[in-house]
């Protein structure tokens, strides 16, 4: 399946969700930022001057919690349509593509304590009832959501139940005139729980059958708990639930009986792609502050932007700000693509399928995007040094607010988990033919190694898609080695599973940044020489990356002779002459430093 962009007859592929992994794509078959169509590009812009204009201006207010402030910020984003992106229109919303809801969640994460309250009110806040609620629900809520009168928040997390999310506590029971649910338990974590109207909560019905149901703030037995002193998003409210008797109308049971784990889990896919976009606002900001500081900040008679070890910081948060954009909108692209498919009537079952095709993708974004998003702010203070760690500068709330994103739907180790796991439930399922492929490279390295030279090096970017072509190689080798292994019991190789999804996620960022370079580089475009440097850099970085991962899961899988002959292979396909990474980076840091910001 495939689908054009409007302004362009190229047709953007909705690949198989993991694809990556074993197939070559041409460049016209992706999406990238430079496909916007022109009404997206005014979206984002405007989004961004929402976030320039009133939501900077307010940092210090939202960050003290100025009763009505940050509500009132949400309601001003609803005037502009951006609370209403993902509901239908039908319903007082404007139901627009993915790939806009990702730029409104790119552009409004300026400031986060303002992203996390919107993100949660639109994204894991909104969609539960835009997919699972009855007519009825939609009717009643759905509108108010859309307009900000009403405000809605995510009950899932409790105290001994994070990451381990279907073991929650909170118990809820049907009255015995069956009018009635009845839920008693304690929340924890509730993002805009201080101030939300509506709350999607999870219980256990019966003790045994996970449902979710919709929660009136008003609700009889229901309490809001104090707020919670963060080290970030100090601005976002975030409180405890406790529900005590609370009874709620039967109507109110979201989904069916028993299915709530459907609801949580779906959400947090789109929840998963929304954050791996709304990082790349906060880096693009953090690396506009880091060029703005070194080009004012002089140290032995000149700026410090001229210095070699701040240039290589601030090319190194850009060339992982591209990779990450490049996943991330590569991503949802695909997922518009699979999604005009379906009919106007189709089910939100057939929707979240859709999106459900591209959970390892949107794991990856989430995990790169908040990692990129850490390492950017944390350049960003050791470039400004002294002031960096002062309250008086951004930098500070930048750090203190990049590292929840890190543990915000679900953590970066149990994403890294469902990276490996998915790929490989897929492999054994038939659905990816991960198995074949592996068997395939094992014969290959059975015959001698070919020493044919004529693979075009002198074709813009040959070298990194070899690189590339190896890396999967690579990861083969050590996936085979692991699966041979361990085989049902993988899963409980955490560490394993993480040094693969390492590998894996490495070779997506590698592959979409070459993709979008390629094109820019087909379109003549102004910023393709920056774009083949920074692929050029980042190959090297992603070949350390799954070389050292690699090693480590073959000596875990593999011993004596075994080892020796896997270790041989991992030598042979990551040989490689490096570039001088240093010049490239240099020149990367000073198109952006000329520029003032991040170039693309």
């Amino acid at each position: 399946m495939s689908v054009s962009t409007p302004d362009s007859a190229a047709p953007i592929l909705a690949a198989p969700g993991g694809s990556f992994l074993l197939e070559d794509r041409r460049p016209e078959e992706v999406f990238t930022p430079e496909d916007l169509t022109e009404e997206q590009r005014q979206i984002a812009d405007t989004a961004d001057r929402f976030a320039r204009e009133q939501l900077l201006p307010a940092a210090a207010g939202i960050e003290a919690k100025q009763p009505g402030l940050l509500r009132s910020l949400l309601v001003q984003a609803a005037e502009l349509g951006f609370t209403a992106v993902d509901i239908p229109e039908q319903y007082g919303g404007l139901g627009l593509d993915k790939v806009t809801s990702a730029l409104v969640a790119d552009h409004l994460s300026a400031l986060a304590s303002f992203s996390t309250s919107f993100g949660a009110h639109t994204g894991i806040g909104t969609l539960p009832i835009v997919w699972y609620g009855t007519e009825e629900q939609k009717q009643r809520y759905l509108p108010r959501l859309a307009s900000a009168e009403w405000v809605a928040a995510y009950a899932l997390s409790e105290s001994t139940s994070g990451s381990d999310a279907m073991n929650i506590r909170t118990r809820a029971a049907l009255s015995p005139d069956g009018s009635e649910y009845i839920l008693n338990g304690e929340k924890m974590w509730i993002t805009n729980a201080g101030f939300a109207d509506l709350f999607t909560v999870f219980a256990k019905l019966d003790g045994d059958k996970f449902s979710a149901f919709l929660v009136e703030r008003t609700t009889p037995g229901l309490t809001i708990g104090k707020e919670e002193h963060k080290l970030g998003i100090r601005g976002s409210s975030t409180c405890p639930l406790i529900l005590a008797d609370c009874r709620i109308p039967a109507a109110n049971l979201l989904g069916e009986v028993g299915k709530g784990h459907h609801i949580a889990f779906n959400i947090l896919n789109v929840g998963r792609f929304k954050l791996g976009a709304a990082c790349l606002g906060g880096a693009r900001l953090a690396i506009e502050e880091s060029i703005r500081y070194a080009k004012d900040r002089i140290a032995f008679g000149k700026p410090i932007a001229s210095f070699g070890l701040i240039q290589r910081k601030i090319a190194r948060s850009v060339v992982h700000l591209f990779a990450a954009e490049s996943m991330a909108y590569r991503t949802i692209g695909m997922m518009d693509s699979s999604l005009a498919s379906l009919s106007a009537d189709a089910s939100p079952r057939e929707i979240q399928k859709r999106i459900e095709e591209y959970a390892v993708e949107c794991s990856i974004l989430k995990v790169f995007g908040s990692e990129m998003l850490g390492l950017v702010a944390d350049e960003l203070v050791q470039i400004m040094g002294g002031y960096g760690y002062v309250e008086d500068y951004p930098a500070e709330r930048f750090y203190r607010d990049a590292r929840i994103n890190r543990i915000f739907e679900g953590t970066n180790e149990i994403n890294r988990m469902i990276i490996t796991g998915w790929l490989m439930k897929r492999a054994m399922s038939g659905q990816l033919p991960l198995l074949g492929a592996i068997r395939k490279l094992m014969d290959e390295l059975m015959q001698p190694p070919s020493f044919d030279t004529s693979t075009g090096e002198d074709a813009p970017l040959a070298r990194e898609v070899a690189l590339l072509t190896s890396l999967r190689k690579i990861t083969l080798v050590a996936a085979g080695a692991a699966s041979e292994r361990f085989m049902t019991a993988l899963a409980d190789q955490q560490e394993v599973m993480a040094d693969l999804s390492d590998c894996i996620t490495a070779i997506f960022a590698l592959d979409s940044s070459l993709l979008r370079a390629q094109k820019l580089i087909a379109a003549n475009a102004p910023a393709a020489s920056l774009a083949q440097n920074i692929c050029a850099v980042y190959a090297e970085e992603a070949l350390a990356t799954v070389e050292s991962s690699a090693r480590r899961v073959l000596a875990a899988a593999n011993e004596g002779d075994a080892l020796t002959t896997r270790m041989a292979v991992l030598r042979r396909f990551a040989k490689s002459t490096p570039i001088d990474s240093v010049a490239l980076s240099r020149q990367i840091a000073q198109i952006c430093i000329d520029a003032g910001k991040y170039r693309f």
